[in-house]
């Protein structure tokens, strides 16, 4: 059984604390991604569960043998690092085979291992090759058969694609989810990039600060961020957000309004700071919402910066009556606040400096307590329906 607990586990360094009292709790069998900024604490984390770094608190189970002092030849686990770090006068069996002949495993042993980590590899034929005569999927593939021999009870990687190209990775990623699937043994994975996060895990363990925000499925962590940073972490272009105040009628915010009861939000309060989060897939052109169910009132914008991608166009706009962005608000903010990113499709005849009216889809609209980050709402789907332009203007008449 490949489990792994990590019970209140702290690391401290003089003044600084890496890792602060972290919570896992990891199935067997179960690929689990830590995931984060440069500096978050998740390879440390890694490397306490590994045994190269001992906690300065809690306790790490594996197995369900406590391990917290082990060291990492007794653990279990086998680790594949971000230097694969093959040896150039060693061809592939012996780099393969290295860690099975100082244990003096026995030679008809270490040959079916090796042939059988090979096979799973894809390395059939390559046994003879040297390092310098393979590409470096190769070598990378060479390094993750060098963990497979030792059948572990876990697989620790630490960023083993980062030094790939990007084509590369791609396809490592599909070669890791496969290795997983014919494994079946528990894979705890590190690395910054969340493409590789959101596409080969079963679970994502999303850091900052050395503290846990938020262990999910990936889905989950898109579509119900637990907090502001994973929010704006998870998901590429990042969520636009926007502060506003709340009213009797919903939120206002400098550019714009969204109508909602507020007194269907728990601990909401008129006159309390939210922060409202919304993904550029989820803002369209009046003229294209049509399919939106609960949409805003319409948003006069001005399309400012087009970035087509092939498959879709990024459109940044400028709110209000502002022609340039604000960038002067806030120095720590990840956009302007009079700034939304949208998606358009690439058949969109839009154009830069042209005035449009975007609406939101209020189903898909976030509220975040602006003050300590959490999350109130994932939808306004329960917001009463806005009147109608002709209904406004009728108001209007009388």
């Amino acid at each position: 059984m490949g489990k792994v607990i990590l019970d209140g586990v702290t690391k401290r360094y003089a003044d600084v604390t890496a890792v602060d009292d972290m919570n896992l709790e990891i199935e067997d069998g179960e690929f689990v991604t830590l995931v984060g900024p440069s500096g978050c604490g998740k390879s440390t984390t890694l490397e306490t569960i590994a045994g190269l770094t001992i906690p300065s608190e809690g306790t790490i189970t594996i197995a369900e043998r406590d391990v917290t002092n082990l060291p990492p030849k007794d653990r279990g686990i086998a680790m594949v690092f971000q230097n694969i770090a093959l040896f150039p006068h060693m061809d592939v069996y012996d780099n393969i085979s290295f860690g099975l002949r100082l244990r003096d495993y026995p030679k008809e042993e270490i040959d079916r291992r090796v042939e059988r980590a090979s096979d799973i590899v894809q390395l059939e034929g390559m046994l003879e090759r040297m390092p310098d005569e393979m590409s470096g999927g190769q070598r990378q593939r060479v390094a993750i058969a060098r963990a497979i021999v030792r059948e572990p009870e876990v697989f620790l990687m630490d960023e083993p694609l980062a030094n790939l190209d990007a084509k590369l990775r791609v396809h490592m990623r599909t070669e890791l989810q496969r290795l997983h699937k014919e494994l079946d043994t528990t894979i705890i994975y590190v690395t910054h990039d969340q493409a590789e996060a959101m596409t080969m895990s079963d679970r994502i363990a999303i850091i900052d600060g050395g503290e846990l925000q938020q262990i999910a499925p990936p889905l989950t962590c898109y579509n119900e961020p637990a907090n502001l940073f994973v929010a704006g972490f998870i998901g590429s272009p990042s969520m636009n957000f926007v502060e506003g105040e709340v009213t009797s009628g919903g939120l206002s915010t400098p550019d714009f309004d969204v109508a909602f009861d507020p007194g269907q939000l728990s601990g909401v309060a008129q006159g309390d700071h939210l922060t409202l989060g919304v993904r550029p897939e989820d803002v369209y052109l009046r003229e294209a919402s049509e399919g939106v169910a609960n949409p805003t009132q319409p948003i006069p914008a001005q399309t400012d910066v087009l970035e087509p991608m092939g498959d879709e166009i990024f459109v940044y706009l400028l709110t209000g009556n502002a022609s340039e962005p604000q960038i002067e608000t806030d120095p720590e903010a990840e956009a302007p606040q009079n700034q939304l990113l949208m998606s358009v499709d690439p058949s969109s005849d839009i154009e830069a400096d042209q005035d449009v009216e975007v609406v939101l889809d209020r189903e898909r609209v976030h509220l975040f307590d602006t003050e300590t980050g959490d999350a109130i709402s994932h939808s306004l789907e329960f917001a009463a329906a806005e009147p109608s332009a002709t209904e406004t203007e009728a108001e209007g008449d009388d």
